[in-house]
Order: structure tokens, then sequence, then C-alpha cells
């Protein structure tokens, strides 16, 4: 009997790696030959040019095929944010080395500045100027002081009530400080949370500025050999608590009685289990569009203008900025992290799709990153489940939005798991754990 059945998106690898640690008994199904799904490195560059429908093999100038492992989804790691405490407590960061992202910047009127997060960055920033900066100043020391149990922290703030606009009327902040603030530091994707209470905001800075305290360069961490590391990681982990994993095993049905499920179907055998957790794709019936990503990944002979030279980056180009509602991404790894060949970089840009020309877009992204030496360009639609599986059983996950950061995937991982199992996924529950369990896997 199994109790659980998982195909394989970086959620259901983590969530496969906590549930076997938990004792449920996981198989782990995939239609495809490689982890993660969607989050997965493709290598070697061969494959990537396949599966973009490019004629031919990639030119000789782009080096060994199987120097390449390239991400299909561009995500960074914040150093101080959940993912990185999931690795931590589950001992996955067992199985990866992790490089420090070498800077933060941001857009403005059509150039980069790197993001100015602490007293002394600000004070030094050329994004503003000299009044502006001292008011930004007081602003972060606001922030970093605020405690949401202590009112002489509050100066007269209510962290339930009072809005994040207000806050900013509060420091006298002009529009584009706003703009980097609620975008490039609380790594917001719209201007809709400066309407909404300003706590969620304030913890946003504050995880930014602990993450950035954590290494210096930026509060960005990035796997060597790519992303697909990390759903292998969870995959080794359960494996340790005696999960069992099936690749290239098509999935043929999802067997359903009295609205429940009861197993799956491959190649003529049944698989039976409790509980299933799966991506969109196996249950197109269970979900609905909410909207699509553009994604554009680049290959690179340089690394990008006015970044100091940075093997690693990322940009964010504030939806303001463009007369956009959302905003533009860009992610740039390169050799340095052995996911590209000697003296190569990769640069995904990345935003949700607002027009019918979604190319044109990005345009002021791709403009940063000339001369582009090959474009591979992706348009993927967004999926919510509108089944949440209490009575089916079936706990299906989110689509990856644009986001350069895994904040959003760590809290649908949190969300699935409260709907299978009724409780709040505890990280003090699993740190006061992790001797007792981790510790005998670690001999093994």
């Amino acid at each position: 009997m199994c109790g659980l059945t998982f195909p394989c998106f970086l959620q259901e690898c983590i969530l496969s790696g906590i549930m076997s640690v938990k004792g449920k008994k996981v198989l782990h199904m995939d239609r495809n030959s490689y982890y993660g799904g969607e989050s997965a490195s493709i290598t070697p560059l061969e494959d990537l040019f396949k599966r973009f429908s490019l004629p031919g093999n990639p030119p000789e100038s782009m080096g060994k095929g199987r120097d390449w492992n390239v991400d299909l989804i561009p995500k960074f790691l914040m150093a101080n944010g959940q993912l990185v405490r999931m690795l931590l407590i589950t001992q996955v960061t067992r199985y990866l080395d992790f490089k420090v992202i070498e800077g933060s910047f941001v857009y403005k009127k059509g150039s980069i500045y790197k993001v100015p997060s602490t007293e002394t960055e600000a004070l030094a920033s050329s994004l503003m100027g000299l009044f502006e900066k001292r008011r930004f100043r007081k602003f972060l020391v606001f922030v970093a002081n605020f405690d949401e149990n202590d009112p002489k922290t509050m100066e007269g703030v209510d962290p339930k009530k009072t809005t994040m606009r207000d806050v900013y009327k509060k420091f006298d902040l002009g529009q584009d400080v706003i703009d980097f603030t609620g975008h490039a530091l609380a790594l917001y994707r719209t201007d809709d949370y400066l309407d909404l209470p300003c706590i969620e905001t304030i913890n946003r800075i504050k995880l930014y500025s602990e993450s950035l305290a954590r290494y210096g360069k930026s509060p960005y961490l990035y796997p060597l050999y790519g992303l697909g590391e990390l759903p292998q990681g969870f995959a080794r982990l359960s494996a340790i608590y005696g999960g069992t994993y099936m690749l290239n095993k098509p999935i043929e049905e999802i067997v359903i009685e009295n609205g429940k499920v009861v197993g799956v179907k491959s190649e003529g055998e049944i698989a039976r289990c409790k509980q299933l957790i799966c991506d969109p794709s196996y249950v197109k019936d269970r979900a609905n569009k909410v909207g699509q990503v553009i994604r554009v990944i680049c290959i690179l002979s340089h690394p990008i203008k006015n970044t100091s030279d940075a093997n690693s980056c990322q940009i964010i180009i504030p939806q303001n900025q463009v007369n956009r509602k959302h905003d533009i991404y860009v992610c740039m790894i390169s050799y340095a992290h052995n996911v590209a060949a000697q003296g190569k970089y990769i640069a995904i840009v990345s935003t949700t799709v607002e027009t019918n020309d979604p190319e044109k877009e990005i345009k002021p992204a791709l403009d940063l990153l000339e001369p582009v030496e090959q474009k591979f360009v992706s348009i993927s639609d967004l999926h919510a489940p509108t089944d949440l599986g209490a009575d089916s059983q079936i706990f299906i996950s989110r689509s990856y939005d644009a986001t350069t950061h895994f904040e959003t995937t760590c809290d649908d991982i949190k969300d699935i798991y409260k709907r299978m199992t009724g409780t709040e996924f505890d990280f003090a529950e699993m740190e006061r754990k992790k001797n007792d369990i981790f510790g005998d896997a670690a001999d093994q």
C-alpha cells in the first residue's frame, strides 16, 4: 500500500522528502527522465536547442555541451529565507554547494544602480539626492528597529492598520525611492501592497536586510550546477527514508473512487495511494489558468554592463519605470557556477504577460543584455488549483510565478502541507526533531 504518489516539481520533491522523514510511505513518479519538472536544469546544451525546437547543433563558440546546466525557471534563494531553512533543517545542504550572487541592481530611467539596503550604502548611492538619502536612512533605521511587540519602536505606526503608503509619507520618500524599496527590497511584483497594512512589507525588508547581512554582496544564493540540484537533493532525502523514485513513468490515469483518489495507473499497473500531490499539468480539470509568464534565456559572452563585471547578479525593473503593472526581472549566472562553458554567461529575463506581444514587453531588459549570442523564448500558462483536496485528497501545486526567489514557492509548500496534514508547517518543530531523526540518517 503506497501512502503518497508524487509527480515532480520542486514543491513535490521537497514535500516527498519531508513526508518520508515523517514516516509516510512515498512513491514518487515522474513522466520526465529528469528530476524537477519545470524547475529542472537542462544538460547538455544540445538538449536545450532541441527543447526549444532550434535547428542544428549549438555553435562551437559555445564550448562543450556537457559544460552547460541551464535552468528553465530563473530563481535565487534568499540567504535567510524559508527554502534555506528547509535545506538546513533537513540537512539537504550536504548534497549541495552554494555561491553568493554578486550584486542586486535596480533599473531607473534607463540605467541600472546597485540596490542600497544598509545605511552606509544608502548614503553612498547615486540612486538618490542628498536629502532623499537622509530620509531613506531614517526609514531603514525605523524598519530595522521595528518590533510589533514593542510600541516604543513603532513611532505611531500601527502594524495592522497603517498602510505602507502612509509609512512612506511619514518619511517623505519620493516615487523613485518607493519604487526600489517596494520592488527591489520588499520584492513585490505590483503596487497592490501600498494600501495594505505595513507589517508584511516591514518584515519583507527585514528579510532582505538579514539575508544581505549573512554574506555581504547580496541577499541571494545559487547552487553550483544549477537549480536542478535542489529537487535531486530532496529526492535523496526521501530515498534515505524509504521513498521510491520512478522517472520516465507515463501517468495514464488518476484512479478516483467515490470522489477520492485511490491510485495512479501507469503502463497498465496501478499504484495505490491515500493522498496524491501533483503539479497542475497532471489534473487540468482541477486547476484554472490565472495568467502567463514569459521567460527568455539569453546566452552572453560578456557580463552585463554597469554591474562592475559581476559574474552573477539580479536586476529588477520596477513596473512604474516602464509603465507596466508587473516588474521585469533579470537573473544572471555564469561559468563561475558550473552552469556554462568558460567565459559564458546565462541571463534569464522574466515577467508576467500583460499584452498580446510579450516579447515587446521585455525589451527594456533585453536592451540591458546586448549583444545576446542566443535566445530561447518560452511563454508558460500559470495555473492555480480549484480543488484544494479536502475531499479528493489530490493536492495540487501552483505554477512558478515570475519572481526571482523561492519565497512564494515555499508559501505554496506550507499551504499544501497544511491541507494534507491539517497542521501548520512548523520550522521550530522540524528543528527540534532534527537531532533525533537526521542524526540517524547522517550515519547511513
